[in-house]
């Protein structure tokens, strides 16, 4: 009889664990999914940083227009990102101040809008970077660019510790980076390229690799985009227009939709 008891009170012990830990033991169904909440869009260059110019516009201009449309596409689109500007006006924040909006803020993606420009007129297309330093020399003189607004900023040699944005020997550090976001980063970068070109129509110079700055210190993943080339007339009139514009900002957001839906889901 005393056996039997005993059993009875060990089996009722047995069954009554789940109850008393199920707060702690952990599955798929409960562990919280991530949600993509906050971005933040960076115009590049802006104040007295004009960036690159074309015969008719400066980059500042178009990088800013599209990067409000973007924003304006996210807040209408996806009610649940908070969407922060590093500019929303003809500012001038600094190189270092960008990617720390970002990392203030707990970001969740950061996405920074250019133009670019080049020696060769004919030169047009779109590309993607993410940090990183496969084909630096391929790469350098739109990187040097870039890096290069540094040199308008006071005291930018003890801000930035000698980094030297025209020495390749500087870009050395660059090497360091961590690779924790680099996966997810190009991914953004690939549904950028793959809007631009099958749902805008223009020439996909691909998705590429540089040590930009702002790139570097962003705890999140990021991308620097390219929209065209404002040194290529036919280019520089469809970015100055209000429907290339529209096109350019829709096709970001779409990317950032897909990306969002994409980790989400993981």
């Amino acid at each position: 009889m005393e056996r039997s008891k005993n059993k009875k009170i060990l089996l009722s012990l047995i069954l009554s664990i789940p109850f008393v830990f199920g707060g702690f033991i952990t599955n798929d169904s409960m562990t919280p999914s991530f949600k993509m909440t906050k971005i933040v869009l960076d115009a590049g260059h802006g104040g007295k940083d004009p960036g690159n110019l074309g015969s008719r516009s400066k980059e500042k201009d178009i990088n800013l227009a599209v990067t409000l449309l973007v924003g304006k596409y996210i807040k209408e689109n996806l009610p649940d990102v908070e969407v922060i500007y590093t500019r929303d006006d003809d500012s001038f924040p600094t190189l270092k101040e960008r990617p720390m909006i970002a990392n203030n803020n707990k970001a969740h993606l950061f996405v920074s809008i250019h133009s670019n420009s080049a020696a060769n007129k004919s030169a047009f297309g779109t590309e993607t970077f993410v940090m990183g330093t496969k084909h630096f020399d391929a790469n350098f003189d739109i990187v040097k660019r870039e890096n290069s607004v540094i040199l308008l900023e006071d005291n930018y040699e003890e801000n930035y510790e000698g980094f030297d944005p025209k020495s390749p020997e500087s870009y050395m550090m660059f090497n360091l980076m961590s690779k924790v976001h680099f996966e997810n980063s190009v991914t953004l970068a690939d549904h950028v390229e793959t809007q631009f070109k099958d749902r805008v129509g223009r020439k996909s110079r691909g998705v590429k690799q540089g040590p930009f700055y702002v790139l570097w210190t962003p705890s999140m993943p990021s991308v620097l985009v390219e929209l065209g080339f404002l040194s290529n007339s036919t280019e520089e009139q469809f970015l100055m227009s209000q429907q290339g514009k529209e096109y350019m900002a829709s096709a970001i957001y779409r990317s950032i939709r897909d990306y969002k839906e994409s980790i989400e889901k993981n």
